[in-house]
């Protein structure tokens, strides 16, 4: 986590300097690369001291984080772009990589790990590690990287039993066992890729002064949903979650199909695409994780983002495509489509525990 925000702070700094396209592009791709790795680390290290009954509500909380910087964040970086120099606007930036610089350096639940939860997978790990060590007639080591066989088999019954981490599963970057979640919310990212890039220029073009209301609403709707997230996010079966979140994106599209009636129904629809977003997102990503063993949460917590990013990237380059051939209307129409495809793939990848409709 330190390498990566290290390495965005790089990238934005540098972006204030640079002249030129070759220059700026290398710029980029350090924010880039340090932003997968930050958010990786965080997502996984999220994970590893959770409480294992709360993981999806804890989650859900980590999301928080962004779901703040969402509402926050493009009003600030606005306000840097116009003020002179508009360069301003990178050094913000990076003052704002340093303050996450220092909060990660001061993140210190390795050394603390006996107070972490009892059923986190951090401290079942040490205390493994400890057991292990003792009937070796060995002191604790460190440097010695074990996981249990009891957490795999209690914890977590369909992850694979492995005894010792080895170098060949530190390389193997691709982790399949996270597919269930990933699945399902790539396919429905193209939905956020609309809300994202598109909804506040559609109220624009729809003559509305406060399109940019769309997404301060669906902030606001993120954070509350995520904050009651506790009453069914580790209690309600996955697929019955996933239900909730897939009708409110189709109610979000369904009113904005109807926003050109009003400016009220349009920002409206903020509310139910906060809804789709902070349910979706938090729900898979544990599904995705539950159905890893921890020693593989990196590598999942890798796979589900990429998914993410991937289904969001796409969404842009074919919602602009189709937008300018066929309208908005035509674009919302699609992406109810892929919300129904989401919904369709989650019955079919989802783990068998998953899916039970009665809990």
């Amino acid at each position: 986590m330190i390498a990566g925000i290290a390495i965005l702070i790089a990238g934005t700094a540098l972006s204030a300097v640079v002249q030129g396209i070759p220059l700026f592009t290398i710029s980029r791709l350090l924010q880039g690369v340090g932003f997968g790795a930050a958010t990786t680390a965080a997502s996984t290290a999220a994970a590893s001291v959770l409480p294992q009954e709360r993981l999806g509500e804890g989650i859900g909380y980590h999301g928080l984080g962004q779901a703040i910087a969402m509402s926050i964040g493009p009003a600030f970086a606005l306000y840097l772009v116009g003020t002179d120099p508009s360069t301003n606007l990178y050094v913000g930036l990076a003052l704002v990589g340093f303050a996450g610089l220092v909060i990660a350096l001061n993140a210190r639940y390795e050394s603390k790990w006996q107070t972490l939860p009892s059923s986190s997978a951090y401290r079942i790990k040490m205390e493994t590690r400890l057991e292990l060590d003792s009937k070796d007639g060995q002191a604790p080591s460190s440097t010695t990287v074990t996981t249990s066989e009891t957490i795999n088999s209690e914890k977590y019954p369909e992850g694979d039993q492995v005894s010792k981490r080895t170098l060949r599963d530190s390389f193997n970057i691709f982790e399949p066992r996270a597919l269930p979640g990933a699945i399902p919310q790539m396919i429905m990212c193209p939905t956020f890729g609309f809300g994202v890039f598109f909804a506040g220029l559609y109220g624009t073009t729809l003559g509305y002064t406060h399109a940019g209301l769309f997404y301060t609403i669906s902030a606001v709707s993120m954070i509350i949903i995520r904050m009651i997230s506790k009453h069914f996010m580790d209690t309600v079966p996955a697929i019955k979650t996933m239900t909730g979140a897939v009708a409110c994106g189709i109610l979000c599209c369904l009113m904005l199909l109807a926003a050109p009636y009003g400016e009220p129904v349009f920002l409206a629809s903020g509310i139910f695409y906060g809804l789709a977003t902070g349910i979706s997102l938090p729900l898979n990503q544990s599904v995705a994780v539950k159905n890893t063993p921890p020693e593989r949460w990196g590598a999942a917590n890798a796979l589900f983002l990429l998914a993410n990013d991937i289904g969001i990237g796409f969404a842009s380059v074919i919602w602009g495509v189709i937008n300018d051939s066929f309208g908005f209307q035509t674009s919302i129409v699609c992406v109810i489509v892929c919300l129904i495809a989401s919904y369709a793939s989650a019955w079919i990848v989802y783990p068998a525990r998953d899916k039970r409709w009665r809990h």
